[in-house]
């Protein structure tokens, strides 16, 4: 585990100066935030693990801003500190999402991605038990993806890794990423995975925020169709995916994606059900009720979006009870059961 984030021992790149105080301000505000745990078991013990929760550092901030997600350019640890205190989470995994760590320099990539994970590595170590970490991986770049992996698992005892739906037009299940799969199944990974908004390049119309929602979703389906159709899960079994905001619209298209596919002897349905799927803006009146009737309970996972979106563990906690219908064991399994499943260092 990594004892200190300073530039020189980790090699990180802080552009400017006031980028670097609020990289510093930002470790330090973990100390201040010390009797949080404290002020925690005062109004009862929290008990959510929220697997979709984002963060930042300052490396990311001009892409951050192009790519539209505003809020994440005034996060910082606190901010999750005190969101988790409001809803009733012990754990959040952290990840970066959209748009990813890579702007055409493969080197520049590796250093960001570094740079992200021992940052998140930090708050692990500060608060056990409070935060874990989908480590961001420099890809396209698959070599340095590899390397990534090897320290974020062997070094930081990272919880899996994070990538996004797509990198330069291939989706995952393109055999560009066979290498890096390979690995991720021999380590038994679990794989969570955000929505890009790939086209958004090509049409720079859809980088308004209502655009880029819907494209998440349609791009989500559009990966996760991709590795059904090259017979991704039943060629790397081991691997545990994760899928973002409910699985994007496969929940809605069930039907049109059964059918005969040799490189999935167990069919699509079965496939489908293995993996994971988070409630992250699937928690309303109008998505929950497919979701949960596709998705098998233990397959489903708490998850916010914080601090982008609706991204409020409460907020999301409303929506399932009163949309869901769950019973109150089942809701025990959504906030938390089925984490400890793929991630059982959280039970100590």
């Amino acid at each position: 585990m990594v004892s200190a984030l300073s530039g020189k021992e980790t090699g990180m790149i802080f552009p400017q100066e006031s980028s670097r105080r609020w990289f510093l301000q930002s470790a330090a505000s973990l100390g201040a935030a010390a009797l949080a745990p404290l002020r925690l078991q005062a109004q009862g013990k929290p008990f959510r693990i929220d697997t979709h929760s984002h963060f930042t550092v300052p490396s990311l901030r001009d892409e951050v801003a192009k790519a539209g997600q505003q809020t994440l350019l005034t996060w910082n640890p606190q901010k999750s500190i005190d969101e988790m205190e409001e809803g009733g989470v012990a754990t959040s995994i952290l990840s970066i999402g959209d748009p990813g760590v890579w702007f055409g320099d493969d080197q520049k990539a590796r250093t960001i991605a570094r740079e992200a994970n021992e940052f998140a590595a930090k708050m692990m170590s500060d608060y056990p038990g409070r935060f874990g970490l989908f480590a961001v991986l420099p890809l396209p770049d698959i070599e340095g993806a590899l390397k990534e992996i090897e320290y974020a698992f062997d070094t930081l005892h990272a919880d899996g890794v994070g990538i996004v739906s797509s990198y330069q037009g291939r989706y995952l299940g393109n055999d560009y990423f066979v290498p890096m799969m390979e690995e991720l199944n021999r380590r038994k990974a679990v794989v969570y995975t955000h929505p890009l908004c790939a086209a958004c390049a090509a049409q720079p119309a859809l980088k308004d925020g209502q655009n880029r929602g819907v494209e998440f979703v349609f791009d989500t389906t559009r990966t996760i169709i991709s590795i059904l159709a090259n017979g991704t899960p039943a060629r790397f079994p081991d691997i545990k995916f994760i899928w973002s905001h409910g699985g994007g619209t496969v929940p809605f298209i069930t039907g049109r994606l059964v059918g005969n596919n040799p490189k999935l002897p167990k069919g699509v349905i079965y496939e489908l059900q293995r993996f994971y799927y988070d409630t992250a803006q699937a928690f309303n009146q109008y998505t929950l009720p497919s979701f949960k009737k596709f998705v098998p309970i233990s397959r489903i996972l708490f998850g916010t979006d914080f601090p982008l979106g609706n991204g409020s563990a409460a907020v999301v906690a409303k929506g399932l009870a009163e949309n869901g219908g769950f019973t109150p064991a089942e809701m025990r399994m959504i906030d938390r059961d089925n984490a400890l499943t793929l991630i059982p260092r959280l039970k100590t």
